[in-house]
């Protein structure tokens, strides 16, 4: 990106290109809470209007896009949004927000000059920018070989037509290519000027057959996943994003749903998604499974998948009543009946689950080994940082098949 550095205060925001800092702020939008506290996270951090502001900050100094004595000034302020750089900060944020990359929520009972108080979200624009972008980090040169739309090996009359014709079989669909047809018909001649056609002449269009997929992305947003010296949670929104904006782009006969398991489990849209951090949550396998596996009952599609990215063993669970059980101490017998029973029911209903683990732990291997086993899907053992391209890359070439 090119570098611009500024010698006034006054109108620089209007110079800035709007894409650019869109991308310097990838990182802090998809803040996960690993670099608050992560022993004590908030869930509904990063979502005021002084957290976008800061994020506005601090991408405008690590893009080297402002002198550094504004940097400089706004950390002795009293309050750094009195500063010149909180001032441009908030007249970028207008900017975004005219442009159509955010939009402003409306504060409670605060004084609606607090923007503190205010809140914001992503457009789908900005998901949409982050998502190819993500794709591009992911995947690198690899990305341009995921396009295609979900072809089988066989041909047939089936429903995207190519330039290729075959004789009429019986049971193809009359898709009749009748250039072909005629012409055939013609090579017998045409007594009295009348082309007669007969059963051998019929020729139809060759197709390719497609298939659709629904696909429920569950991902683990217990609080383990930003512990231990490691982010887990904002790679995982990375491949949210990415696979997102691939199926949007390539595979657009598809759906994709996102759930979080902690607690409970809970539908989300994207860009929801992408603000969302981690909280102080157990992990509740069985309520996200039961969620993702009652989304894909609704879908009509020739295969249902669900593919669960997660770092830990299933350790609660919902009781009849509402009462949350948790044990976070090995494999709980309650807790794995429940979650295997989830399992099973997802069997039942032709819906496969492939499990990325993003830890080694004894006890997590052994459960996603009968996950697999139970519904005949696979299982990955990755890291954070290499999670992207297995799901990515798992996606498409079972779309493929």
């Amino acid at each position: 990106m090119q570098q611009v550095r500024y010698s006034r205060y006054e109108g620089p925001e209007d110079e800035i290109d709007l894409e650019d800092l869109v991308r310097e702020l990838r990182d802090h939008l998809l803040e996960s809470g690993f670099n608050n506290n992560p022993w004590d996270p908030d869930p509904d951090a990063g979502r005021s209007m002084e957290d976008l502001l800061l994020a506005i900050a601090a991408s405008l100094a690590d893009g080297d896009m402002v002198p550094r004595e504004l940097v400089d000034e706004a950390l002795d302020a009293e309050d750094w949004l009195d500063s010149r750089l909180g001032k441009l900060a908030q007249r970028l944020a207008e900017r975004l927000a005219g442009e159509g990359y955010v939009r402003f929520g409306q504060p409670g009972s605060a004084d609606e000059g607090d923007l503190r108080e205010r809140t914001f979200e992503l457009t789908a624009r900005t998901v949409e920018h982050l998502g190819g972008s993500a794709l591009r980090e992911i995947m690198g040169l690899q990305a341009g070989r995921l396009t295609g739309s979900h072809r089988t090996r066989q041909a047939g009359a089936g429903v995207e037509t190519t330039s290729a014709s075959r004789k009429f079989e019986y049971g193809d669909s009359l898709g009749l290519d009748a250039a072909e047809t005629l012409r055939h018909a013609a090579r017998r001649g045409a007594p009295g000027g009348r082309i007669s056609v007969e059963s051998d002449d019929l020729h139809v269009q060759e197709s390719e057959f497609s298939s659709s997929t629904a696909t429920v992305l569950l991902l683990d947003c217990s609080h383990s996943m930003i512990l231990y010296g490691e982010d887990r949670f904002t790679p995982g929104k990375k491949v949210a994003l990415a696979l997102a904006h691939l199926i949007r782009t390539q595979y657009r006969g598809d759906t994709l749903r996102f759930v979080l398991f902690h607690d409970s489990a809970e539908e989300v849209t994207l860009p929801q998604l992408a603000t969302i951090q981690v909280g102080p949550f157990h992990t509740t396998t069985a309520e996200g499974l039961r969620l993702a596996r009652r989304l894909l009952q609704r879908q009509r599609a020739d295969s249902r998948q669900i593919m669960m990215i997660t770092d830990g063993k299933p350790t609660a669970v919902t009781l009849p009543g509402g009462r949350i059980y948790r044990n976070a101490y090995g494999q709980d017998r309650l807790v794995l009946q429940e979650t295997l029973r989830e399992v099973g029911a997802c069997r039942r209903q032709g819906i496969t689950i492939n499990t990325f683990m993003l830890a080694q732990d004894p006890a997590l291997l052994a459960f996603v080994r009968r996950v697999t086993d139970m519904t005949g899907g696979r299982a990955y053992m990755t890291s954070a940082a290499d999670v992207g391209q297995f799901v990515l890359t798992q996606f498409s070439g079972d779309r493929r098949r």
